[in-house]
């Protein structure tokens, strides 16, 4: 049996399986690599990562140091150390097969969602999943996965909105407190016209330096995912 045009063809085989044509496929692919970007920042760790390193950046108060591509790269790399697992089982589950031919694309897809399902949810919080299901009507799930996407995305977005934001703000406080400390000695000593964050730049980089403050951020960030 088959349908379409020829050059988008569908057709389904003696066993039940469907066969897609090989423009069918490439036009496929081609939408998932327009939607690639979008789906890294939606459904991975990388909103949650970039959002910390930039409020870091701006409370250690040195402008465009490090500059916006070097924190880019320094997400994506992180983002693909957390989801490292996820990914290796979305390879072992979904991808193998179906390159190995045992399984279709259908399934293989359906496979690599059931896992990535895993992943968001684990590191959704209830709150945010039960307002999104309460505002689409839903009853409480039974099952993760009977969470449906439409629902636990927002669900995690919003998720890893706030927690970046509450990481940030603790990030954000020694440094405040170094600036209120720098402040006041030059206002008692007098000297109003110099700048409070140019004195306190030196003070907040040696601060961060000694405590090893990259490492600690990121392995911090890292450990707050679930997998």
């Amino acid at each position: 049996m088959a349908g379409g045009l020829p050059a988008l063809n569908i057709s389904t085989g003696e066993n039940g399986e469907t066969t897609y044509s090989l423009s069918l496929q490439i036009l496929a692919l081609m939408t998932a690599i327009t939607i690639l970007p979008s789906i890294l920042l939606g459904l991975t760790a990388f909103t949650r990562i970039i959002i910390v390193l930039s409020i870091l950046r701006q409370a250690m108060g040195t402008q465009q140091t490090p500059p916006n591509q070097v924190l880019i790269s320094i997400a994506l790399f992180l983002t693909f150390y957390v989801m490292a697992p996820t990914f290796e089982d979305i390879y072992r589950n979904a991808a193998l097969p179906y390159l190995e031919g045992s399984v279709s694309a259908v399934s293989a897809i359906s496979s690599a969602a059931d896992t990535l399902r895993e992943f968001l949810i684990l590191n959704t919080r209830e709150a945010e999943l039960s307002m999104f299901a309460e505002m689409a009507g839903d009853e409480p799930y039974a099952t993760n996965k009977d969470v449906p996407y439409p629902v636990l995305l927002p669900a995690f977005i919003t998720s890893e909105l706030k927690t970046a934001f509450q990481i940030g703000f603790l990030l954000f406080l020694p440094f405040l407190v170094i600036d209120l400390v720098i402040a006041s000695i030059l206002m008692s000593l007098g000297m109003m016209m110099l700048s409070p964050m140019l004195v306190s730049l030196p003070f907040k980089l040696l601060l961060f330096v000694l405590v090893d403050g990259w490492a600690m951020t990121i392995g911090s960030i890292a450990s707050t995912y679930v997998n």
